[in-house]
């Protein structure tokens, strides 16, 4: 573990938090977009089965995975997204990436903002803060909102 990782540690356990979770550099990225989009779906204070299977989708589509590996994804994204807690930490860990790539990961969480059939003030927030700290000014934001239900996959 390195010097900075064991600080980390340290710190949390004397203020009582939690320890960040044990994530390979090469999943890093992944499981910040997919906490991301769970952040968002959360935000209502209610996870639908419709956002759960919006999200399972994407995250097949995303990273061509399984069904199953999409789920456990999700899971342990859900859990760093529970033990984060911070929007602008959740970007961070997604890192570098171009204005193209900002908009379509603010266009999935418009998706899943949406898959219970209503967008609450709250995700509307959410995903306006998240196009913001993207760098993203309100008229990308707004075509990435009209862009998501293109980026629906289909019912399975």
């Amino acid at each position: 573990m390195a010097l900075v990782d064991r600080l980390i540690a340290y710190a949390a356990a004397a203020f009582g938090q939690p320890a960040a979770p044990d994530i390979a550099p090469e999943e890093e990225a992944p499981i910040a977009v997919v906490a991301l989009l769970v952040h968002v779906a959360r935000a209502d204070g209610v996870l639908a089965a419709e956002e759960m299977e919006r999200l399972v989708r994407l995250v097949r589509t995303q990273y061509a995975v399984s069904e199953a590996e999409a789920r456990s994804l999700i899971a342990r994204a859900g859990t760093f997204e529970a033990e984060t807690r911070d929007l602008a930490g959740l970007v961070e860990g997604i890192g570098a990436t171009d204005e193209a790539e900002r908009a379509r990961l603010v266009a999935m969480a418009w998706s899943v903002a949406g898959a219970d059939g209503a967008v609450h003030e709250f995700e509307e927030a959410l995903v306006c803060r998240l196009g913001t700290l993207f760098g993203l000014d309100e008229a990308r934001v707004a075509k990435a909102r009209a862009a998501a239900v293109s980026t629906i996959p289909p019912s399975a």
